[in-house]
C-alpha cells in the first residue's frame, strides 16, 4: 500500500521559514518524480515545485521561486519542502505527489498525500 504522509505544517508570521517533509512508503521511492502542490483557501490546486528521480532537476512556481527550495533524500525515502519568506497568501493546504515520470509542472501524479495546513498570518 502506497502511503504520502506530509509534516510540518502550521501557523507562522510573514516573513518566517517552515520546513514540509513527505514520508513515503509502499514504493521505489528512488524511481518516482516528487512534487508539492497547494490549495489555497476557496482556490484549485495549484503546482509549487517538483524534482526528479536522484535530485538533480527541480522545477517552481513562479509565485515561490527564489523562496522555496525542494529537496529528498532517497535514503530516508522522504521529500522536502524548504518555505522561507513567507507570505500570507502561501496559506494553503499543501500536498505531496509522486510519479513514475518526470513532467515539470504537470499535475497528473499517480499518488498524492493527505496533506498539512499551512497559515501564514500578517
Amino acid at each position: 500500500q502506497v502511503q504520502l504522509v506530509e509534516t510540518g505544517g502550521g501557523l507562522e508570521q510573514a516573513g518566517g521559514s517552515l520546513r514540509l517533509s513527505c514520508a513515503v512508503s509502499g514504493l521505489s521511492f528512488a524511481n518516482f518524480a516528487m512534487g508539492w502542490f497547494r490549495q489555497p483557501p476557496g482556490k484549485e490546486r495549484e503546482f509549487v515545485a517538483d524534482i526528479s528521480y536522484g535530485g538533480g532537476r527541480t522545477n517552481y512556481a513562479d509565485s515561490v521561486w527564489g523562496r522555496f527550495i525542494i529537496s529528498r533524500d532517497n535514503a530516508k525515502n522522504t521529500v522536502y519542502l524548504q518555505m522561507n519568506s513567507l507570505k500570507p497568501e502561501d496559506t494553503a493546504v499543501y500536498y505531496c505527489a509522486a510519479d513514475q515520470f518526470y513532467r515539470p509542472s504537470r499535475s497528473d501524479y499517480d499518488y498524492w498525500g493527505q496533506g498539512t495546513q499551512v497559515t501564514v498570518s500578517s
